[in-house]
């Protein structure tokens, strides 16, 4: 298969991911599982090798918020929304920094990848905003907003339009999901993840 035909799937596949998680349904994870397989493939074709390392620890994060939302689920069978402490909040954002410094000198100093420090400031608060996402935490979806519109400048420049066009998805998908978190978060009160 070329990676153009993978690149449609890997589309496909994740915006039904993302499209599930924003409605708090539990299938998000598995149909994530698949998309993340896809997209690593696509990102190792593009030299974008810290999103590549992203798909994989993605895939670790999926398992976890898999098991986690399974052990938190409203009798609707939705997931529950959790409370972010601000304290919790801070402390994830810098390890995000923290990670994309780190990650972005590794790649700047030993690969050659496209664009060593941007893809690894990406790739760090992205797991930040998957983090957030598998504890349940509103606040994810407000970092997914930010990353995902980063990311269709990003994968312009790469001429990876069909994936900058999935992120420009991605931007309207999280809203959506940044509004029904909050519908269910204001109907009941939110515990601490």
């Amino acid at each position: 298969m070329n990676i153009d035909a993978l690149e449609w799937i890997g589309a496909a596949v994740s915006v039904a991911a993302v499209w599930l998680a924003a409605r708090r349904h539990m299938l998000g994870w598995p149909v994530g599982l698949a998309s993340v397989a896809l997209y690593a493939l696509v990102f190792v074709d593009a030299r974008l090798y810290s999103d590549a390392l992203l798909q994989v620890a993605f895939a670790g994060f999926i398992v976890y918020g898999w098991r986690r939302w399974k052990a938190n689920l409203d009798d609707d069978g939705l997931v529950r929304v959790a409370a972010l402490a601000p304290g919790a909040a801070l402390r994830d954002l810098g390890l995000g920094a923290l990670g994309a410094l780190l990650l972005g000198f590794c790649m700047h100093r030993y690969t050659d990848a496209a664009l060593p420090w941007l893809d690894a400031a990406l790739t760090a608060f992205s797991l930040v905003a998957q983090w957030w996402q598998g504890r349940r935490h509103v606040a994810a979806w407000w970092l997914w907003i930010v990353l995902d519109l980063i990311y269709v400048g990003l994968y312009l420049f790469k001429s990876l339009e069909v994936t900058a066009a999935l992120y420009l998805g991605f931007v309207g998908l999280a809203v959506m999901g940044l509004r029904q978190w909050r519908r269910a978060a204001q109907a009941a009160p939110l515990p601490a993840a």
